[in-house]
């Protein structure tokens, strides 16, 4: 049984506990597309994998699940290649596996009817990642927002938050399982605990997590949105060491008309000043940060805005996706930018984020930094940043000292293994 993912992070955990429940069900000879949404690009991408999947090993039984999944179920349904459809509110539910394995038959139902999240935590599945050195924890699932250019609530319905005690356990887990590093992921983290007991905050769960996992060495929060950082959360950032010094903004555009447009809650001016009091807070921090290109409406100048607002921001990676208008969103109706134009403008956007690496890289230099190997050479930083670790051991913390870069990656020298 094998277990295909596209996308977000929160989906890697998702497929983790699909995998579980899957093959315990009796599911041998079939291969799971966790699909993404996201763009229709990566709708796109889903299909080719599945038609190349049918060609490679004609005989396996091909369910798609996830995003694109949930919101154009007929159009996968349709294709000859795919013996069923799964809905994002049964994929982690083994009872949904049981029940595909007896008749055959596979539901989507209404996410927005959800009202709980992480079923997985409870029968406590997911207590590995494969092929990872650091576990994702889903925290939250779903969003309450509407941004005009995204379908995602469309295939993960509104806010859900799981309970703090589970996550602690989860964590828990995960730690006696040899992680070292746990990132806190969800579609809307920072929305966490609204729909819960108390309404608590998700600098609170953080605060909770390093009280009571006392053997987790480092805690990461994954995207998150400037405007509903709480007051917990940037103290956690500013005095508890083992949160790590990066933030990842869904920052989106540097134009106000265009933030408005895209109805998102803050403005540039609200970036700016986050960045800065968090930086205030903790200097080392490093912000990456998520950008539409070519965005419905968006002129030259407006753009010229988004480019100075990396700048402004001092961002260090851009993540950047040219403009794609999702059928059933308010974007894919206002008046459209060129492709070429789009495409052009994303371009620019990373020509950017990679000269704000290189620049970052380069301060780098010369400085000691504690990595967490991953596979295949590569570490990370407690900043993020990505650093060469030919023939270390995955999942080991090193200390090393800087001694150069590559453009994209930092360099170093002989390094001791800190801890194993």
């Amino acid at each position: 049984m094998e277990v295909v993912t596209f996308g977000c992070r929160l989906n890697a955990v998702e497929s983790e506990a699909i995998r579980r429940a899957a093959g315990e069900s009796g599911h041998r000879d079939t291969i799971v597309f966790n699909t993404c949404a996201v763009t229709q690009e990566a709708v796109r991408q889903a299909r080719q994998a599945i038609r190349r999947a049918a060609r490679e090993r004609p005989g396996a039984r091909i369910v798609v699940t996830g995003c694109a999944a949930q919101v154009e179920t007929q159009s996968f349904r349709d294709m000859p290649e795919v013996g069923a459809v799964m809905g994002n509110a049964d994929k982690a539910r083994p009872q949904a596996w049981l029940d595909l394995a007896r008749d055959g038959q596979a539901r989507v139902n209404d996410v927005f009817a959800l009202r709980e999240t992480a079923h997985h935590f409870v029968a406590g599945a997911v207590d590995s990642i494969e092929g990872q050195t650091r576990a994702f924890v889903e925290v939250q699932n779903g969003c309450d927002h509407r941004c005009t250019f995204c379908i995602i609530p469309f295939g993960r319905g509104n806010s859900r938050s799981a309970p703090a005690g589970d996550v602690v356990a989860q964590i828990r887990r995960l730690c006696a399982n040899g992680y070292r590093e746990a990132v806190l992921t969800g579609v809307d983290i920072t929305s966490w605990g609204h729909d819960l007991p108390g309404a608590p905050s998700l600098g609170r769960l953080v605060k909770q997590i390093l009280r009571h996992v006392p053997e987790l060495e480092r805690l990461r929060i994954s995207s998150i949105d400037c405007i509903e950082a709480d007051a917990d959360l940037m103290d956690a950032l500013a005095t508890e060491p083992r949160v790590m010094p990066h933030l990842h903004l869904s920052l989106q555009a540097g134009d106000d008309m265009i933030l408005k447009r895209m109805k998102r809650r803050h403005s540039r001016r609200d970036a700016i000043a986050f960045c800065a009091d968090v930086r205030k807070a903790r200097p080392d921090v490093v912000f990456g940060a998520d950008f539409i290109a070519g965005f419905p409406t968006e002129s030259d100048e407006m753009f010229a805005r988004t480019l100075d607002l990396a700048e402004e921001c001092g961002l260090t990676h851009l993540h950047v996706f040219p403009f794609s208008p999702r059928p059933g969103t308010p974007a894919a109706r206002m008046p459209q930018t060129p492709r070429a134009l789009v495409k052009a403008r994303a371009q620019a956007l990373r020509a950017k984020g990679e000269a704000l690496l290189a620049a970052h890289l380069e301060r780098r230099i010369g400085a000691r930094c504690a990595v967490l190997v991953e596979r295949g050479g590569l570490g990370r930083a407690e900043d993020f940043t990505p650093v060469a670790m030919p023939g270390a051991a995955p999942g080991s913390i090193v200390d090393v000292t800087v001694t150069g870069h590559d453009g994209t990656k930092l360099q170093c020298g002989e390094f001791p293994v800190r801890r194993p």
